[in-house]
Formats: C-alpha cells, sequence, structure tokens
C-alpha cells in the first residue's frame, strides 16, 4: 500500500502532457495507458538529440528464472537473454544507428539481461545504476528509491546534440507512468523537461523499427 501512495505522488510531479496519457477509473487506478506510434517526424527529431531511449531488455530464457537469492555478479543466477533476444537488440542498436539517431549518455541496470542488451544494442553497457534493477523483489522503500532513480533520468535534460539511452525493466516504466511495455525489446521515448517533469512521445515494439526504417 506504501509503494501505491507513493506511486500515485510521483505521478503527480510528471507533466500534464504525460499524465493526461493515463486514464483513471473512479478509485484512482490507472486502467489504460494510450500508446503513441513512433513516427517520421519524431525520427527527424530524435536526429536533433535531447530525447531519452527507454529500452526493456531483450527476449530472455524464461527457463532459467532469476534465482531468489540471484548475485547481480553472477549471470549464472539470472534470467538471461535467449538468442533470440540477443539478436533483436544487436538488430535495435543498428537500426537506430542507420536511423542517425546520436545515442550519447548509456545507462544500464546491473542485471546480466540488461548490461548484455546495452552492449549488443549501444555497443558498451554503460553506466551501471542499482536504481534501474528490477523491481519485482525489492521491498516498498526499494522501490521508491528505484523510481526516484528512473524519474531523474527520464526528466534530466540530455546536454549536447544526443540522446540519454536507458536499458532496464518493464516494471520501472510501470512504476513510473502506469504503462507495461511489451514485447521485451520496446523502446519507450521521453522528452526530458527538467524539475522532474517529463514528456511521453512514443513507443516502438521492434518489428516497427524495420516498418518505419526499411
Amino acid at each position: 500500500m506504501k509503494f501505491i501512495t507513493a506511486l500515485f505522488l510521483t505521478l503527480a510531479c510528471i507533466s500534464p502532457a504525460a499524465l493526461a496519457d493515463a486514464q483513471e477509473d473512479d478509485f484512482g487506478e490507472i486502467r489504460e495507458f494510450d500508446t503513441k506510434p513512433l513516427t517520421r517526424a519524431i525520427v527527424e527529431q530524435l536526429r536533433k538529440g535531447g530525447y531519452v531511449l527507454y529500452m526493456r531488455h531483450g527476449n530472455t530464457d524464461t527457463t532459467k528464472p532469476d534465482q531468489i537469492d540471484a548475485d547481480i555478479n553472477d549471470c549464472a543466477t539470472q534470467r538471461p537473454l535467449s538468442q533470440e533476444g540477443k539478436r533483436i537488440v544487436t538488430s535495435i542498436g543498428k537500426i537506430i544507428r542507420k536511423a542517425k539517431i546520436p545515442v550519447g549518455e548509456i545507462h544500464s541496470s546491473p542485471m546480466c539481461r540488461a548490461k548484455d542488451s546495452a552492449l549488443l544494442a549501444f555497443g558498451k553497457t554503460g553506466s551501471l545504476n542499482a536504481g534501474l534493477m528490477y523491481t519485482a523483489n525489492m521491498t516498498d522503500k526499494q522501490k521508491f528509491q528505484a523510481l526516484d532513480t528512473i524519474r531523474e533520468l527520464v526528466s534530466m535534460q540530455v546536454s549536447g546534440h544526443t540522446n540519454r539511452a536507458i536499458v532496464a525493466h518493464s516494471q520501472n516504466i510501470m512504476a513510473l507512468i502506469g504503462y507495461l511495455p511489451s514485447p521485451e525489446g520496446t523502446v519507450v521515448i521521453f522528452e526530458p523537461l527538467g524539475n522532474h517533469q517529463f514528456k511521453y512521445i512514443a513507443s516502438v515494439n521492434p518489428k516497427e523499427w524495420a516498418e518505419l526504417l526499411p
């Protein structure tokens, strides 16, 4: 219950434009999120820089779940990328480069499936941030701290003519705006506005990149 309260207090910090995308029922619970597609006009804006690309890690091998006492330094204790997941995130990175979308700073969850996705897509893992960890097994306090981390990364303005890339988990975005990006490999695009505010711009799943940029 504490985390639910923290979630809606945090949503109050989001820009009205982003919050308008979340539909609420009479009990104040988010029941639907109006996703927006990536367009060629948005791609043109991304080429100029200043946005945040939040990528959910690639497809995983669900026959090897995270161990209860998973060690972030031991990939054998964690759910790994599948071969298809490796292929998909590699392809996403190639398409982003082909589209001439510049990526500067990179932030990644320290979990192996996220680190590996960042490395395959962008050529490096970037800054490993414990605040981007998979939140399912966190305490309410830890989840609130993680929420602060992701909110800061999507709202902090990007310097120069590049975009900020974040590679982590779907639950982080779910906690932030009530939207669970699916399938794995989906990229969610935000415009950072500073002062803990941001605007949701679009979502693009792996297949849509190729359709938009043949």
